[in-house]
């Protein structure tokens, strides 16, 4: 097995890299922010990999940390979800968005992803839900239901961790009935307030 890649990133595309090792350039198939994450053209990186074969191929994923390459390898393991499929979800969110959303059981937003339907995202749910809590931050993410899953998404996309973004929400006070803009300036003052 290829448990890792550290070379000299020679080219990269949308959802892949050129790995340069001691003169063998691997191209590793990679989440769509990976890329332009790891490094610039020339660079020395490293990547966390899964050597997936198959009758007909070898093909590397390649991920930016090894939290990524663990939650890919997990998710992988549900029936039905190949690499490509792991690899769309987790272009679609970071890790830890989608671990909580998998933690929290929100497959509304798990369906939202290219390829996941509804009876998809809840397989997902089922078979890892408990998977996920051990190896995350699931004291925290738990408390993340669905009625609060927008303000996770949008203080992720801001660019907090899903963490972060879990202490937040469970800061909150009574936000039943309120607009969404006003709950999320209250989760961004828990951060002015830290």
């Amino acid at each position: 097995m290829i448990s890792s890649l550290s070379g000299i990133l020679e080219a990269s595309g949308k959802d892949w890299a050129v790995i340069n090792v001691s003169g063998v350039g691997f191209r590793t198939y990679m989440p769509a922010s990976s890329p332009a994450l790891i490094g610039e053209l020339g660079q020395r990186v490293r990547v966390f990999t899964h050597l997936h074969v198959r009758e007909d191929a070898l093909n590397l994923f390649g991920f930016g940390t090894a939290e990524e390459l663990s939650l890919f390898e997990t998710l992988i393991d549900v029936s039905g979800i190949g690499p490509k499929l792991g690899l769309a979800m987790l272009s679609a969110m970071n890790a830890e968005a989608l671990a909580s959303a998998i933690i929290s059981g929100n497959t509304e937003l798990l369906s939202t992803i290219p390829g996941v339907g509804k009876k998809t995202a809840s397989r997902i749910v089922l078979e890892l839900k408990d998977k996920i809590t051990k190896s995350w931050e699931a004291g925290v993410l738990i408390q993340v239901t669905e009625a609060n899953s927008d303000i996770l998404a949008t203080l992720t996309a801001l660019g907090y961790s899903a963490g972060e973004a879990a202490k937040a929400i469970a800061s909150l006070e009574d936000i039943t009935g309120m607009p969404l803009e006003e709950r999320i300036k209250l989760a961004l003052n828990y951060f002015n307030n830290k």
